[in-house]
């Protein structure tokens, strides 16, 4: 589990600024690395450079592109060990998805056990050894250039910045000192005079350079009053709004038309992520569907031959921005009928379920027509499972943010699931922990964690909970 865990980001700040450059400069560092490398190998080892040798360093260099960038190898705020572990992983990775398109192009000419495993070794090492020392060099450079900063703001809110401020060591401040107001019912004029008043002490005795405003939006007075008087001060002044009790889907700064937008929820498939994940689906449903085209026809015979009634089982589900389609699933219960707006979830020893379908069930065999509803476009290989619409109406009353799922598509298989959160939800502590996985899935959304999610899904395809 800990290979999907740890491309979640726990805590992901709303601001977090990224030094692109820095990053940019290190994915070409790995690039060329890895290039030269392979072209001394070659030479050692073979002596020419043949098609397949080119072919496969340009895919490789290609899959290394995506995949490190999608799994976050180039994000800082991370132990060494863990850097470790994830950028061989994404080596891993890397290597294996090159390795399979070259054998499907047949071009493995030069490329034998013993050329690729001494080499991918060695390329390894060589990036871990670049990516440990740049991250070195500039740790020791950020906490020689750090600059003092002074936040103003809620007692609570202003202290807990401050501490995330300074146990950060890629932030280029350090909280050197915190005015604390700890009652913002007083008027704002007496507020700004007392927080002013500290300030000028403060900015003059300790040569203070940026000043955070750590104040909700409620109190937008006091921090226009606060900008006023700070502007005159020559420091940097930013506004950091107290907003952590609202549930965030996929946060962002941007900007319109000249004006700063503080993005609240947004669909993380926007731009080129929602095509980048349209063609993933599309490919990995077809290649399931030809691979798995047996073990469908001889489960519809099956259901066919042992219950009366279709094969299939279709009802209505709630997927992307609230729009209703029908999910297609194998039929693993006797034909019966349920009471009108009403939907009975499935128990364990449930009476209606057929022995096929207990072993189908228990298998997720029951869920390979859902590949069907990839290619239509309404479903993707992973995502929040699609719930019914009848319990929909019942949790969006009770689970904040419930309906936030449906920012994204849902999928066949999740993050919750993953995690064992499937089956029945016979409690709402149960339903609000697999909602809470969801929107962990879609704040961190990647074609990567997707990958490893149905790579898991894989690995687990019994389990306990399922039937």
């Amino acid at each position: 589990m800990e290979d999907i865990e740890g491309m979640i980001k726990v805590g992901r700040p709303l601001l977090q600024r990224r030094n692109s450059l820095t990053n940019m400069f290190q994915a070409l560092l790995d690039a060329f690395l890895v290039l030269c490398l392979f072209v001394g190998f070659v030479q050692y080892t073979q002596g020419v450079l043949l098609y397949s040798h080119v072919i496969f360093v340009l895919l490789l260099m290609g899959s290394m592109a995506v995949i490190y960038d999608g799994m976050g190898i180039y994000r800082k705020n991370r132990s060494n060990l863990g850097k470790s572990f994830d950028l061989l992983k994404a080596w891993c990775f890397s290597l294996a998805i090159s390795l399979a398109f070259i054998y499907l192009l047949e071009a493995l000419d030069g490329l034998a056990p013993d050329f690729i495993l001494p080499f991918s070794v060695a390329a390894f090492t060589l990036q871990l050894l670049s990516h440990l020392f740049l991250r070195r060099f500039h740790l020791i450079r950020s906490s020689k250039a750090k600059v003092n900063a002074l936040v103003i703001g809620d007692q609570v809110f202003a202290n807990r910045l401050k501490t995330r401020i300074n146990n950060n060591p890629w932030v280029r401040e350090k909280v050197s000192a915190c005015i604390e107001l700890s009652s913002l019912s007083e008027p704002d004029n007496f507020l700004c005079n007392v927080s002013i008043n500290k300030a000028k002490e403060i900015i003059r005795n300790d040569d203070i350079r940026s000043v955070y405003l750590a104040l909700p939006f409620n109190n937008l007075a006091l921090v226009q009053d606060l900008y006023k008087e700070l502007m005159e001060l020559n420091v940097d002044v930013h506004w950091i709004p107290d907003i952590h009790e609202l549930q965030l889907i996929n946060p962002s700064v941007k900007e319109l038309a000249g004006y700063p937008v503080l993005t609240l929820s947004e669909t993380p498939l926007i731009g080129t992520h929602h095509l980048k994940k349209a063609v993933v689906d599309k490919v990995l449903a077809l290649i399931a569907l030809l691979a798995l085209s047996w073990l469908m026809l001889g489960t519809a015979l099956a259901i066919k031959l042992t219950s009366p009634g279709p094969v299939f089982f279709r009802q209505p589900r709630t997927g992307w921005d609230g729009k209703e389609f029908m999910i297609w699933k194998f039929r693993s219960m006797k034909v019966h009928q349920e009471e009108p707006d009403k939907v009975t979830q499935a128990t364990r020893h449930d009476d209606r379920i057929t022995p096929v379908g207990r072993f189908i069930r228990k298998t997720s065999i029951d869920e390979l027509p859902q590949l069907f509803n990839v290619l239509i476009g309404n479903m993707s290989m992973v995502g929040p499972r699609p719930h019914a619409v009848q319990h929909n109406q019942i949790y969006s009353t009770q689970i904040n943010a419930y309906l936030c799922r449906h920012r994204i598509k849902p999928g066949i298989t999740g993050l919750a699931q993953v995690r064992g959160l499937r089956g029945e939800t016979e409690e709402l502590e149960l339903m609000s922990k697999r909602v809470e996985s969801d929107l962990e899935y879609i704040n961190n959304w990647s074609v990567s964690l997707d990958i490893m999610i149905m790579i898991r899904t894989a690995l687990t395809l019994i389990n306990s909970r399922a039937y």
